[in-house]
This record gives C-alpha cells, sequence and structure tokens, in this order.
C-alpha cells in the first residue's frame, strides 16, 4: 500500500473530536515526535517544549483541571496570552461562527440548546477522549518569531501523525488554564503554555467527526504580484 503524501495528509486531517481507547505507545509518540522536530526554526533554536501524558498522568491533569472549573468554570482569572484577540473583529469573527455552526450541526444541538454546547465544550479538558494529550510550551523569553515555529512544530506533528495513521486535535483551550495544567504536568513556571494536542485513533462513527470546516477562497488570502 503507497504511503500517504504529503498532500494527502493535508486534505485529510481533520480536528478530531471523538476517540476510540487504543491506546497508543510511547514509541509511536516518540517517532512522530522525532519526525516533527526536524520542524525549521528561526537560528535552529528549537524553541519548543513538549510534554506526553498517557495513563495516570493523563488523568491527573484531567482531575487537576476539573478542580479549578468548580470555582473557574471558563478559566484562570490571570491568563499568559489571550487565544483570541478582544474584540474579533470580521470576516475572523464570522469564520469562528460557522466553524462552531459546522460542528454543532453534525452533533444535532441548536443554537438554543446552550447547556448542551457546553457540555460539549467541556470535553476538550478530557482530550475528547484520546488516551494520549500532549502540551506544546515555550520560554517566556521567546517572541512571536518562535511562536511561529511552534505552529510549525505544531502542524509538522499533526501532519506525521496523520500518515501514521492516527488522528489529532490541537487545542488552545488548555490555555485558559495554563497554572493548573503546568503544575499538574510538571511545566516549568518560566515557561508560557501555547496548547494541548490530542491523540489517538478516530472513532469513524461519532458524528462530530464528519464535520468539514470551509476555508476561504484564496484571492481572498493570498496577493499576487509580478506574474
Amino acid at each position: 500500500m503507497p504511503s500517504l503524501t504529503v498532500t494527502d495528509a493535508l486534505k485529510t486531517r481533520i480536528s478530531t473530536r471523538a476517540y476510540l481507547d487504543t491506546p497508543v505507545s510511547e514509541d509511536q509518540v516518540r517517532d512522530l515526535l522525532t519526525l516533527a522536530h526536524r520542524a525549521p526554526s528561526g537560528g535552529n533554536l528549537q524553541p519548543w517544549r513538549i510534554d506526553v501524558v498517557a495513563g495516570q498522568a493523563r488523568q491527573a491533569v484531567i482531575d487537576a483541571v476539573a478542580e479549578t472549573q468548580a470555582t473557574h468554570p471558563f478559566g484562570e482569572p490571570e491568563l499568559e496570552y489571550a487565544v483570541y484577540p478582544k474584540p474579533l473583529n470580521d470576516p475572523w469573527r464570522t469564520r469562528r461562527f460557522e466553524c462552531g455552526e459546522t460542528i454543532y450541526k453534525t452533533l444535532d444541538i441548536p443554537r438554543a440548546d446552550r447547556n448542551s454546547r457546553l457540555l460539549h465544550v467541556a470535553k476538550n479538558f478530557q482530550f475528547w477522549g484520546a488516551p494520549v494529550g500532549l502540551f506544546l510550551s515555550t520560554h517566556k523569553d521567546m517572541q512571536p518569531g518562535q511562536w511561529a515555529d511552534l505552529g510549525i512544530f505544531l502542524q509538522s506533528l499533526m501532519l506525521a501523525a496523520t500518515e501514521a495513521g492516527l488522528a489529532s486535535c490541537a487545542q488552545e483551550a488548555w490555555a485558559v488554564f495554563p497554572n493548573t495544567v503546568k503544575q499538574a504536568v510538571g511545566i516549568d513556571a518560566d515557561h508560557t503554555l501555547f496548547c494541548g494536542l490530542a491523540l489517538g485513533y478516530a472513532d469513524p462513527d461519532a458524528p462530530v467527526n464528519s464535520a468539514r470546516t470551509s476555508r476561504a477562497d484564496l484571492d481572498e488570502i493570498a496577493h499576487f504580484s509580478g506574474f
């Protein structure tokens, strides 16, 4: 069977929000991280730190965040960075709105059913059921250029996972509980928590995994000169 091409991986990778309980081994994760570690970074700083949790370690961070949510259900009072700009203006606001509506449509959750929508969002903090969770962080001295490098690493990791038959979901949601996560996982206080990543085998029967978000027309985001 021919190997998946980069083109195939780019076209088929999605943010998977429901997983089988099939385990993923440490060796599998190590192989993926070794590949992703080839991602470029300015000056070859390699400004990423990766913490991988499974089993009891995974459950410990889930439990820690659940405890914090009891008093701060929508996040800790002081965040390390804002996941989205405030206010979020168009066209970005509309794109985010349409993304949410696409997902909730597959789950048959109407907009008026706010409680069911919140319950779905809360599954972020259980890694959507994935058996492995990863956290990406970087030293607080790092600047926007190094944050871009983190994104390159993250995409490389997700494409490598797709080639290996694994599903993933990048989760900036964890960034609203930075101190809780860092303490539970053992991330140094001098690092900023960028995001989490759910990793496992997709549940093919879960309706939410049929959701496909749209993309803006190329001419809306790309400008060509001199051709």
